[in-house]
């Protein structure tokens, strides 16, 4: 069960190119905030489609290509969008949880050959750092009981089981990949045993 304190701090219309989402801000008890996109009635008791996306500043806002992470949000909105009910919980832990700028350090030990999961070692992190309490907090503070999660990483499925978050079903969720992002995707399947 999640020990997690979250605020609901805010709540506001977001108009997307998907669906007009409602989107819910989040307090954690650091101080840092989350959100999450809202569509529909979620707090029925009835299994709801979601996601469990962690920042990503260069895929989800700068269009990167090194990643599958902008294309995997956007692909999660659309699902959402066609069933018409869903949410996103969208957490801010960047870089599998060690931030921007070592986030970019590592992108930099990248460009010499290291994959994702060396890169975070050699810089002293772990492979990685991600939790996901707050996510199982943000869910109780919707009234999200049982969800369809879009996810490919088992490790999650099973983090935001002990969490206490009732999941029926694992929707597959892959995207298109890149020239530059192969290797990545390869490292994610070999090394954090994800699903594709």
């Amino acid at each position: 069960m999640s020990n997690a304190n979250v605020t609901l701090a805010a709540r506001t219309k977001l108009p997307t190119q998907f669906a007009e989402f409602e989107l819910v801000g989040f307090t954690d008890a650091t101080g840092k905030e989350h959100v999450a996109l809202v569509l529909g009635e979620v707090d029925d008791g009835a299994p709801v489609l979601a996601r469990v996306h962690s920042e990503c500043l260069t895929g989800d806002a700068l269009f990167s290509q090194r990643c599958d992470c902008g294309p995997q949000l956007e692909a999660a909105m659309q699902k959402i969008a066609n069933e018409g009910r869903g949410v996103i919980v969208y957490l801010r832990q960047e870089g599998r949880g060690i931030g921007l700028i070592n986030k970019l350090r590592a992108y930099a030990e990248q460009d010499k050959g290291l994959d994702t999961v060396e890169a975070n070692e050699i810089l002293g992190f772990a492979a990685d750092a991600r939790e996901y309490d707050i996510a199982a907090a943000m869910f109780a503070a919707l009234g999200v009981r049982e969800v369809r999660l879009m996810t490919n990483n088992p490790k999650k499925l099973e983090a935001l089981s002990e969490l206490g978050v009732h999941v029926v079903e694992r929707v597959e969720h892959t995207t298109e990949g890149t020239p530059h992002n192969k290797h990545y995707l390869a490292t994610k399947s070999a090394k954090f045993g994800h699903l594709f």
